[in-house]
């Protein structure tokens, strides 16, 4: 007996007959998108994110002033520096 593996994916990719509603001439449907009021928020944030300035002027002004001023020395800037890193 031979077994024949064409035969078997014949029956699986078989021939179909095309319906009446595949031929020409029928309405076709189209796809679509819709966002959720949650799917919104989130593109609304990041775009909020993107026009977000990378640095904040007003800390790093207001830390280098405390650092020429002596308020603020170099270790204790790192430690806060450090302690926020390992407090997120």
């Amino acid at each position: 007996m031979r077994i024949n593996p064409y035969i078997q994916v014949q029956q699986v990719y078989g021939n179909t007959k095309v319906n009446k509603s595949q031929k020409a001439g029928a309405p076709t449907r189209t796809d679509g998108l819709e966002i959720s009021s949650f799917g919104r928020d989130i593109q609304t944030a990041k775009a909020a994110i993107a026009n977000a300035p990378d640095v904040r002027s007003d800390a790093v002004a207001k830390a280098k002033a405390d650092l020429e001023n002596g308020t603020l020395t170099g270790e204790s800037f790192a430690d806060k520096l450090l302690a926020a890193f390992e407090a997120k």
